[in-house]
């Protein structure tokens, strides 16, 4: 015959509608001065098998204190999921860095590396409608070594592309140094401008600042600073 107290059944009954199951014991260390689902019906229990049955404990307290402990242990719960997203987000960034490694980013710059065709890809950053905008390719000694003329372009991103890089350049891997101008209507003014540059390596970074890059001549930035990838 079973010895179970039929008011801690029904109590186990309430608690499991609540979401508090307390068959099952919990699988997270429980210090001394913490109250577990088993030690929180004893404690009902006893409480309310030493109310005064003259003045018994109100429906609504009752129905509190459980809810009560039912939302402390979702919240104990819920940080366990959250340490789990955490750890998954730390394997993406892992990822990421991984897929970027020998690939290029576009970065805000004027340094530029040929690529093996002689190209220089990158943007330029136009605050407002332009009737003339000029990109300027020079050595690291100062020399023009060319001008393309992009004529009139409308404000925001612009793309460009030379394919113009002396193959001594080339050979040597040397930079090259750009600069953008534009007229919006006060005369030829210097605007800012973006390079696709190689990444050398890469880390995972932490929670707060994510995946770290190191891009060659810009050193290490974040991956938040990127403003586009190319493979």
């Amino acid at each position: 015959m079973s010895n179970i107290d039929p008011s801690q059944q029904s109590l186990s009954a309430i608690l499991n509608k609540l979401g508090i199951n307390s068959s099952e014991k919990s699988n997270l260390p429980k210090a001394k001065d913490q109250l577990g689902q088993e030690d929180f019906l004893k404690l009902m229990t006893t409480q309310l098998q030493n109310q005064d049955p003259f003045a018994p404990m109100e429906n609504g307290e009752f129905i509190a204190q459980m809810a009560q402990f039912s939302t402390v242990t979702g919240i104990t719960s819920m940080d366990e999921s959250l340490k789990n997203v955490a750890a998954k987000l730390g394997e993406t960034r892992i990822a990421t860095a991984a897929n970027m490694l020998g690939h290029s980013v576009l970065v805000p710059g004027k340094i530029a590396r040929a690529d093996d065709d002689g190209s220089v890809n990158g943007v330029i950053d136009l605050p407002s409608a332009s009737t003339n905008v000029n990109v300027v390719f020079k050595s690291q000694n100062g020399e023009i070594i060319d001008t393309i003329n992009l004529g009139n372009q409308s404000s925001g991103l612009v793309g460009f592309a030379w394919h113009g890089a002396p193959k001594d350049m080339i050979e040597n891997d040397e930079p090259i140094f750009v600069e953008a101008y534009a007229n919006s209507g006060k005369g030829m003014e210097g605007v800012s401008s973006s390079i696709f540059a190689e990444v050398l390596s890469s880390s995972a970074g932490d929670g707060d600042s994510g995946v770290m890059l190191d891009v060659r001549d810009y050193g290490t930035i974040s991956a938040n600073e990127v403003i586009k990838f190319r493979m």
